[in-house]
């Protein structure tokens, strides 16, 4: 008996170990994507894209996960060149709403997937999680999607103690548009959803576009006596001359309370790993000494 069990339990181990070598040698979809935020993802479950739209602004404005050189360029995001992604022989396309003009055309070469980090109805952290396990369920990834979820879930848990001091007053997120003009993230955007599971205070509370952002003058952030800003890279020339000795910038309430910082390049369109990356930026910001002048501020209190 004794044998016979051992046989078994041999066997099952056998065939466990079949099953998982059979699973990693399954080949990997060939995955065309266009939209930055779904690149980011596909790479955060291990997918290297066939072809991306873009790639070097992806570089320049997405950066993590970093894209593999060599990775075809399809063109403009929201106008591909279809003949470059047939050349491709993709497996899968997946496009955003803001490409359905052109499913049919795309459908033509492979199956399409739509799929959308940003709606008008809806949180973008849940969105981001459910693009994330629709396109680890498209490519086979079920366990990476897993695995990129708990990830996301632990990095913010990791960074809202060592966010603690921006919780002191709110907090105004902005990019600058040229010298006068900003961008200032609120309510719908995926800065604000991380910001919401982090405790801190989104100072901007009004109305935002469909991307959860929306654009003024330099002279509407006067009226915030208590807030603090933070300030993406990159920072136009223009506008850095703005924060060195602009009248109206050296006015602003959290100017003069060395109340601004400077935050590296992060992408405001991204899905869970543009928002693992935002609370890093956030924990390391709240960390590092502070630095005093009216440009480069201390936004923690």
């Amino acid at each position: 008996m004794r044998n016979v069990i051992f046989s078994r339990r041999a066997l099952m181990a056998g065939t466990a170990a079949l099953l998982a070598r059979r699973a990693m040698a399954a080949p990997v979809p060939r995955v065309v994507a266009f939209d930055w935020g779904i690149v980011e993802t596909l790479l955060g479950l291990g997918v290297v894209p066939a072809g991306v739209a873009e790639g070097d602004g992806y570089v320049e404005w997405v950066r993590e996960p970093a894209l593999p050189p060599g990775v075809p360029d399809l063109g403009l995001r929201l106008e591909p060149n279809l003949e470059a992604v047939a050349r491709l022989r993709p497996d899968l396309i997946v496009i955003t709403p803001q490409l359905a003009s052109f499913e049919p055309m795309l459908a033509r070469i492979a199956p399409t997937l739509s799929l959308a980090i940003f709606d008008e109805e809806g949180d973008v952290w849940t969105r981001a999680r459910q693009v994330a396990l629709a396109l680890a369920a498209a490519t086979g990834r079920e366990e990476a999607g897993a695995r990129l979820l708990a990830e996301a879930d632990a990095v913010l848990e990791a960074a809202r103690p060592k966010v603690a001091p921006l919780t002191a007053r709110p907090l105004y997120l902005a990019s600058f548009v040229d010298a006068r003009h900003v961008r200032v993230y609120g309510r719908g955007s995926l800065f604000d959803a991380v910001l919401t599971r982090l405790g801190i205070a989104n100072a901007f509370t009004g109305p935002t576009s469909f991307w959860g952002f929306v654009t003024f003058g330099l002279e509407h952030l006067a009226t915030a006596q208590d807030a603090a800003l933070l300030v993406f890279e990159p920072v136009p020339p223009e506008a850095r001359a703005t924060m060195a000795h602009g009248p109206l910038w050296q006015r602003l309430p959290m100017v003069e309370a060395g109340r601004v910082g400077l935050l590296p390049t992060v992408w405001s369109f991204g899905g869970l790993v543009s928002a693992m990356r935002f609370a890093r930026v956030l924990a390391d910001h709240a960390a590092a000494p502070a630095v005093s002048g009216a440009g480069r501020g201390d936004a923690r209190g």
